[in-house]
């Protein structure tokens, strides 16, 4: 038991070499797809004892969620995160920033930049009512480093604001002091959303060093000691085998369905095509594409910061839509759930980060859309509704018919037609009478003369 135990401190104590490093790729925004690919990517290193995981990243920011979820994976992993920002031309911003401060090695390559870590509020929540104690709370010069302080009374949402960002200043500070890395700097970030090129950031010890390929890092990076799950290994990885381990079309397609505006669409899609649907039985087309958009939309909704007033209200208009179908009203239910679904539209998803935002003109021009749509069809159905009819008989009631005979029963000419005809006047041939009831094969006529107008 005893020399069991030495030979794992040995083993231990030994610096980092593996057969391979894994290569994971993040180009775009972050959200909940891209978190699952490097999350399982990370696992699988450690699996298959990789010697350390090497993240390719180029993106604009994302999702608050995903990029937690990313940084918690690096920092409880059993083996070195190496972040390269990378091609020339990439960039680390926003969430970016923060998922390179909690990286072991962080890298850029020249011609790069990160920072602009600003949370951002893209719609929904109800804003949050100023509390007079929220100034006093944390650092007493947290406006002087940053926030703009103009004196006046703070508004309706100040205070939910100043919330997110302290927040967000206070993780990134503890990401900076974790790693060793320039936390002041850090803190501007967030609330300045200042940014910084390859070269500078280098200079200020915001990343470890620069390195325009991938050799080339490894390379500076020979014989680094690193701090992994409380325990420093020394990296040896010149000569390891990289294997690239890209997003594959799983990935690609979920990663495209769950964003804001492709969820909206796909939402639409569902929700017209089940209208169409309904209002139309049998059409089996409309409600077979409907179906599947729509259960890809609540896929990508279950995946993104919903807001359940604004889904209330999507939820209402869509009911109000089918009701409409179902059960015409001249377009009253019609408009009256296109507008909720409008308002429900913008208040849908609560916040975000670039690449990531929903479309205000999207937004607008659908709802326009339907609401031109379901004006239009209530106007021509109110049109047939007061049009009189061409069908059967009942349009020839307040018809003019002509006498064509009496004998041996009273006959009337209407429309071209001769039909028999009841009077309760004497008629003579020639003479004109308004139809005023249709019996069956019968109509029942009156004088024209008899009429006061």
């Amino acid at each position: 038991m005893r020399f069991a135990t030495l030979l794992l401190g040995l083993l231990l104590s030994l610096p980092v070499w593996g057969e391979s490093i894994h290569k994971l790729t993040i180009d775009g925004p972050i959200g909940p797809v891209t978190a699952n690919y490097f999350l399982d990517g990370l696992e699988t290193a450690e699996e298959e004892g990789a010697a350390a995981v090497l993240l390719e990243m180029n993106t604009p920011g994302g999702l608050d969620q995903a990029m937690r979820d990313i940084i918690s994976g690096i920092l409880n992993a059993e083996i070195p995160v190496i972040t390269h920002v990378s091609p020339s031309g990439s960039r680390a911003a926003s969430a970016g920033t923060y998922i390179l401060y909690a990286s072991h090695v962080a890298a850029m390559a020249p011609g790069t930049n990160l920072g602009a870590a600003t949370p951002v509020q893209v719609g929904g929540g109800a804003p949050g009512m100023p509390e007079e104690e929220e100034p006093e709370e944390g650092n007493g010069d947290e406006e002087a480093n940053g926030e703009e302080a103009n004196g006046e009374e703070p508004v309706a949402g100040d205070a939910g604001e100043r919330k997110m960002i302290n927040d967000a200043v206070a993780y990134i500070r503890s990401l900076a002091e974790l790693r060793g890395r320039n936390a002041d700097w850090a803190e501007r970030a967030v609330r300045e959303s200042v940014s910084l090129s390859a070269t500078e950031a280098a200079e200020k010890n915001v990343i470890d060093l620069t390195a325009s390929s991938t050799e080339g890092l490894l390379e500076a990076i020979e014989g680094r000691v690193v701090s992994v799950m409380d325990r420093e290994q020394t990296l040896e990885l010149v000569g390891a085998t990289i294997e690239d381990r890209p997003p594959d079309w799983r990935d690609e397609l979920l990663s495209a369905i769950t964003h804001p505006n492709v969820a909206y669409i796909l939402l639409l899609v569902g929700m017209y095509g089940l209208i169409f649907e309904l209002a139309n039985p049998g059409a089996l087309v409309p409600g077979t594409i409907g179906g599947i958009s729509l259960l890809l939309a609540l896929f990508a909704l279950q995946a993104l910061p919903v807001n359940l007033a604004g889904l209330g209200l999507l939820a209402f208009g869509v009911l109000l839509m089918l009701a409409e179908a179902l059960a015409p009203s001249f377009g009253i239910l019609g408009v009256g759930g296109v507008l909720a679904f409008g308002l429900g539209s913008l208040m849908l998803f609560e916040a975000g980060g670039p690449g990531f935002e929903i479309s205000l003109a999207l937004v607008i021009g659908v709802t326009a859309a339907s609401l031109v749509i379901f004006t239009g069809t209530a106007t021509l159905a109110v049109r047939a509704f007061q049009r009189r009819g061409v069908a059967g008989v009942s349009h020839l009631v307040d018809n003019e018919a002509e006498v064509i005979g009496t004998d041996p029963s009273l006959r009337v000419k209407v429309e071209g037609e001769s039909w028999q005809a009841r009077c309760d006047a004497s008629l003579n041939p020639g003479d004109r009478v308004r139809v005023v009831e249709v019996d069956g094969l019968t109509l029942h006529v009156e004088p024209l003369g008899n009429q006061g107008e």
